[in-house]
């Protein structure tokens, strides 16, 4: 994964004390990190097949359906630098039994909580104590297994990573077909339960290092980092309802570029950054990132709307629509390995600009679709995406973590983590923000063309609240015929919606693929140090 080269250097300079019993036993305290980091991974895509169900059972809007994904991401993805170093100063082992305590908890929370307000509060803080369980997981496979083994082992987490990924959608949509969307979270308990007794019983503390910083926290630069995001997501949800050139969205606009100024000038001054600029001097290490940003972009956002499609436009069960959207994940697993070898080959830019075209074309393929799309038509993007996306994740992270300098290592390894977290939250706010847009300007025209009776301003608002998740906002009480009227226009407007916000993808997918022509390994990559996952 992104953090391998300084686990590997760190792993020969400092080998873990002799372990006594099941302690510090290393395949089991894989087991045991792999049990808890597949929460994380597996509530991404699990939640996805369950956001329709939440929607109709608390009647959320699309705002606040995009802020129980976002909320989740930009927490995520913000905390993981801080999470790892964290993990540093106070021992992996305990940040490790901390984040799923906290993960497994605040899952019960939610499935708890009776209101939209309620469940994003808690997927928040979701984010945050996942945020610890990713870093943590490497940094106790570092401490427990020899140099020559680590990368067997980082490999094999990274397949359970990939398997959680791909077991989701067919989890979630057992669970909300055949239970209710709250076992989707309840879920996370009894696993939660079980990691933290593998965790006390077979984790230890690895022996200090010298190597490790124990600088102040910068909690400046995370707060400025955090409120210039929440800034930026916030206005993008926001500036369909107050209009793009609104006051309120050109000051959240302002605030977040200012907030992202002061970090920059703040990371640059302070003794012990969150985010060392000095990484950003390789033109690499940098592009790589963007890419991973771009990437993240189109793919978390575009798979936001797929549920909705597939579920409320198709009509499919949870289940159904988690098994069209299994060739997407099963493709990634079966794809890292062939990015691996071309990369090992090539170098990074064939299969970071190839994926990340491949990607577009799969995108823009199902910008095509339409309400009577059949399932070979989907498969058929769902693949081609599934092929783009791996080798983009396989070359961008060993761009990244090869161009830094072996102290910044794993600081690059959480930058990769968290891009990819950032622009999927970014992702689904603009992208939402767009389908809003054109819901608003499609529907009153297609519902004066029907002779549809007027509606007021509030009833307006929420048919459009409605149809951007491709729900039809006809009465349960109609007569058919309108019924099918209705159906007819919020499923048009939706997929009108829909084309247009995979179409802005696929050009992101676009230049992220130009982009990728800018990278190439940087020195640290070497021979089996690369790991690919």
């Amino acid at each position: 994964m992104a953090q391998t080269d300084s686990l590997r250097g760190i792993a020969e300079a400092a080998p873990p004390e002799p372990r006594k019993g099941l302690r510090g036993h290393p395949w089991l305290t894989l087991f045991t990190v792999g049990i808890g980091a597949m929460m994380v991974t597996l509530d991404g895509t699990i939640v996805a097949v369950a956001n329709p169900a939440i929607q109709a059972d608390l009647n959320a809007s699309l705002e606040q359906i995009q802020w129980i994904t976002n909320g989740y991401l930009l927490a995520l993805g913000v905390s993981l630098i801080t999470a790892g170093k964290l993990g540093d100063r106070f021992g992996h082992r305990k940040t490790f039994l901390v984040g799923v305590t906290g993960f497994a908890v605040t899952s019960a929370a939610i499935a708890l909580s009776g209101s939209p307000g309620l469940v994003i509060a808690f997927r928040v803080l979701q984010g945050v104590f996942g945020s610890l369980l990713q870093p943590a997981a490497l940094g106790m496979l570092r401490a427990s297994f020899p140099a020559k083994k680590l990368n067997m082992a980082i490999g094999i987490w990274g397949a359970v990573i990939g398997a959680s990924i791909a077991a989701g959608p067919i989890v979630g949509g057992v669970l909300v077909e055949h239970v209710n969307w709250e076992s989707v979270f309840y879920l996370n308990v009894p696993v939660g339960v079980l990691a933290f007794v593998l965790g006390v019983l077979i984790l230890r503390k690895p022996k200090p290092q010298a190597a490790v910083d124990h600088g102040r926290f910068d909690f400046v630069g995370v707060v400025l980092l955090s409120v210039s995001m929440f800034c930026l997501i916030f206005s993008l949800i926001k500036a369909d309802a107050w209009g793009w050139t609104g006051g309120k969205t050109v000051g959240l606009l302002a605030a977040a570029v200012v907030l992202g100024i002061g970090f920059a000038l703040w990371e640059a001054r302070v003794s012990s950054p969150l985010i060392p600029l000095s990484l950003f001097r390789s033109v690499s290490l940098s592009a790589a990132t963007v890419v991973t940003v771009l990437m993240a972009f189109a793919f978390m956002g575009g798979l936001f709307f797929i549920t909705f499609y597939l579920q409320n436009v198709h009509g499919m069960s949870p289940v159904d629509s988690g098994v069209h959207l299994l060739p997407v994940t099963a493709m990634m697993i079966i794809g890292s390995p062939i990015g691996g070898a071309l990369m090992a080959k090539y170098g990074p830019k064939i299969p970071l600009a190839g994926g990340m075209l491949l990607s577009g074309v799969a995108i823009l393929g199902l910008a095509s679709l339409d309400a009577d799309a059949g399932t070979m038509a989907m498969s058929l993007w769902f693949v081609l995406l599934g092929l783009g996306l791996a080798p983009v994740i396989v070359a961008s992270t060993d761009v990244i973590v090869s161009n830094a300098p072996e102290e910044h290592a794993g600081i690059a390894g959480g930058l990769q983590q968290a891009a990819m977290q950032v622009g999927g939250s970014l992702g689904t706010a603009v992208l939402g923000a767009v389908m809003a847009s054109k819901v608003g300007d499609t529907l009153p025209d297609k519902w004066r063309e029907a002779n549809l009776p007027p509606v007021d301003g509030q009833q307006e608002e929420a048919m459009k609240d409605a149809v951007s998740v491709g729900l039809s906002p006809a009465p349960k009480d109609a007569p058919k015929g309108l019924v099918d009227t209705v159906t007819g226009i919020a499923h048009d407007c939706f997929i009108s919606g829909m084309g247009l916000a995979f179409t802005i993808s696929a050009v992101i997918a676009g230049v992220g693929a130009l982009l990728a022509l800018l990278t190439k390994r940087g020195s640290s990559a070497t021979g089996e140090t690369a790991v690919h996952v």
